[in-house]
C-alpha cells in the first residue's frame, strides 16, 4: 500500500512514522509513505498557501489551487479505482475500525491535512473522495488525525501484524480489550498497606476458566 500525506508541517510525521509498527511496515515493504510539503506549491515568492476568507471572518483558508497542484504532482485524482483521497476535518464522517478495514484493502490513500481555519470548500466538492473526522473535538490541524488513520490502517495491512494478534484486538465486534496483567503477581506500593494482586484465576493455568473470566470482564463499546 502507498499512503501520501499532504501537509504544511512535514516534520510532525518524522517521529511517529519512524517507530514501531509504522516503521516495520515500511521496512518490510508492506507500506510506502510519501510526505508532500504543501509549501512547495505556494503561489508566489513567499510560497503563500492561504488567504483570507471571502465574506469575512477570522483566520486564513488554504487555497484550492495549492491543493490541486499538490494532487497533480503525485498524479492523484478522485474516483480512481483502488485509491481514496481523504481530507481530515472536524465536520467529516467519523473514523471507525470498519472504515480502517475498508481503507486497508485499498492500493493507495491520499490524506490532505487541513490547517488554520480550514481548506477552501471547493477541495471538498471537487478534489476528494471522503472527509474524515477522528472525533467530536477540534484540533489545530489535520496532521494528528492523519497519523491516527495511518497507524490504524497499517495494523490491518496483511502480514504487518500476526493474524492471531488481530483476532484478539480491541474494537473487533465492538468489544474493548479484556484486562491484562503481568509479573509481579503481587505488588505492594510504598506508603500503602494493601497489596495489588493479579486475579487468582489467571494464575491457575485453566484455559477455559481464564477464557470465561476474560469474556466476562471484556467491556462493550458504545457505537456512539
Amino acid at each position: 500500500m502507498q499512503i501520501d500525506i499532504l501537509t504544511l508541517f512535514p516534520k510532525m510525521f518524522v517521529g511517529p512514522m519512524t517507530e514501531s509498527i509504522m516503521w516495520r511496515a515500511q521496512d518490510k515493504k508492506f507500506l510506502k509513505l510519501n510526505i508532500v510539503d504543501l509549501r512547495q506549491f505556494g503561489i508566489d515568492e513567499r510560497k503563500t498557501v492561504d488567504d483570507r476568507p471571502y465574506g469575512g471572518g477570522a483566520g486564513m483558508i488554504i487555497r484550492v489551487d495549492v491543493i490541486d497542484k499538490a494532487l497533480k504532482s503525485i498524479k492523484a485524482k478522485p474516483k480512481t479505482k483502488g485509491t481514496k483521497i481523504v481530507m481530515t476535518d472536524a465536520g467529516g464522517e467519523k473514523f471507525t475500525q470498519q472504515k480502517a478495514q475498508d481503507y486497508s484493502k485499498l492500493k493507495r490513500i491520499v490524506l490532505i491535512c487541513g490547517h488554520y481555519e480550514g481548506i477552501d470548500h471547493r477541495v471538498h466538492e471537487n478534489l476528494v473522495d471522503e472527509v474524515i473526522s477522528i472525533g467530536d473535538y477540534v484540533l489545530t490541524g489535520g496532521e494528528i488525525p492523519a497519523i491516527v488513520i495511518v497507524d490504524t490502517v497499517t495494523r490491518l495491512i496483511p502480514n504487518v501484524i500476526k493474524p492471531e494478534s488481530l483476532l484478539e484486538e480491541s474494537h473487533s465486534e465492538m468489544n474493548a480489550e479484556y484486562p491484562q496483567y503481568t509479573r509481579p503477581p503481587i505488588y505492594k506500593p510504598s506508603l500503602l498497606k494493601k497489596a495489588w494482586k493479579v486475579p487468582e484465576i489467571l494464575l491457575t493455568g485453566d484455559h477455559r476458566k481464564i477464557k470465561d473470566f476474560r469474556q466476562k470482564n471484556q467491556p462493550f463499546l458504545s457505537k456512539s
